[in-house]
């Protein structure tokens, strides 16, 4: 089981950008896939997950009306959709899975094991 997050990179504050999380070694249909982030010398924070059924669950205020996610179960990738990036966004970003639904609130044990993060940076 391996998750790939790929589509970081560096854009100016207002812009958007898409990350991709591809999932190797199960279907992706019957799983949850959540976003997370850590920044230089601080706390990893949940972002947001969206469930097998695709209803999203954000954690926090930070992607509340910025950010959106999407599936593709065929292509076996979710996806995070960043509009009117800040600064503050700027982190490593890295998805995680668990079986079929998102917790209400982020804890890194509720999901499994996170693949290699991607960089994003947000510039002012």
């Amino acid at each position: 089981v391996q998750l790939q997050a790929s589509g970081g990179g560096l854009v100016h504050t207002g812009e958007s950008l898409t990350l991709s999380c591809e999932v190797f070694g199960f279907g992706l249909n019957s799983y949850a896939i959540g976003w997370f982030r850590q920044a230089p010398g601080k706390e990893r924070e949940g972002v947001s997950c969206l469930s097998a059924t695709n209803s999203t669950t954000y954690y926090g205020d930070s992607g509340k009306g910025r950010f959106t996610m999407s599936r593709d179960n065929v292509k076996n990738t979710v996806y995070l959709h960043m509009h009117a990036l800040k600064p503050e966004d700027t982190a490593v970003y890295y998805c995680a899975a668990r079986w079929n639904v998102c917790p209400g609130t982020y804890r890194k044990n509720a999901f499994g094991s996170n693949g290699q993060g991607t960089q994003v940076t947000v510039s002012s």
